[in-house]
């Protein structure tokens, strides 16, 4: 079932769900301000932590909230003698999580992935980030540090959205004032926002539903985790073989 943040009317939101679940009188929580911001507070926490949950558990089809307008995508301009580019937010302002995948084009235009390296790593081949030589051309590596990415060779071309980052980004959040708004999330996992603040409730009075509370919200979170290890239905699985030498 679909959930929306606030419905007063049928009794069918997330503030609504919680009241119950906690035993509280109905319309307590929407009813006062500052514990609707105290609830709406804690339904972001759980936010987080289902995107904690999607993305560790995510094959090739990377999660997304479904209520972002774009797709987790960055283009950016390639700058002649330009070895860094940092990235923070995304292009509407959401935090950047992770840069999962980098692609640079060439002169004509034409896209291809460069490959990670680690400048911090021993054994690496980073000499050419540091050396001072600065050598040009191509892209064909990048290493990720702090909020940005250093490109090797350095670009000795420009190019309008010649940079092309693949990414993981923060959700978009509720606000108290949110009503029709619904979680960007497969339906069947709505309860989690209204069970994983009700289960913080509960353990912030010391209630004595506390274990069967967490029991539930544990089992719904290994069903989150499964959906999303399982979404790949258009993936062929294959059958791999361990070779054990017996000698």
């Amino acid at each position: 079932m679909s959930i929306q943040f606030n419905d007063t009317t049928n009794r069918k939101g997330l503030v609504q769900f919680y009241e119950k679940e906690i035993g509280a009188r109905r319309g307590l929580i929407s009813g006062d301000s500052n514990l609707l911001k105290d609830f709406t507070a804690d339904v972001n926490v759980a936010l987080d932590d289902y995107l904690n949950l999607a993305i560790k558990s995510s094959g090739n089809w990377q999660f997304d909230d479904s209520n972002q307008t774009d797709y987790p995508m960055i283009k950016t301009n390639l700058i002649s003698g330009q070895r860094s580019y940092v990235f923070t937010v995304d292009e509407t302002d959401n935090l950047i999580l992770d840069i999962y995948r980098v692609m640079v084009a060439d002169s004509a235009g034409v896209f291809k992935e460069i490959s990670p390296i680690d400048q911090q790593t021993y054994g690496s081949n980073t000499t050419s980030f540091y050396d001072g030589k600065n050598n040009t051309g191509k892209p064909e590596t990048y290493d990720k540090t702090a909020n940005g990415i250093f490109l090797d060779p350095i670009p000795n071309y420009s190019l309008t959205n010649g940079l092309k980052i693949f990414i993981n980004r923060e959700t978009t959040y509720f606000t108290t004032s949110a009503t029709t708004k619904k979680p960007g999330v497969p339906g069947i996992h709505h309860k989690y926002f209204y069970l994983k603040p009700a289960l913080e409730y509960v353990r912030r009075n010391s209630l004595g539903n506390y274990s069967a509370l967490s029991n539930q919200v544990s089992l719904l979170e290994e069903e989150i985790k499964k959906y999303f290890g399982l979404r790949e239905k258009d993936v062929k699985k294959r059958l791999s073989f361990n070779v054990e030498n017996n000698k």
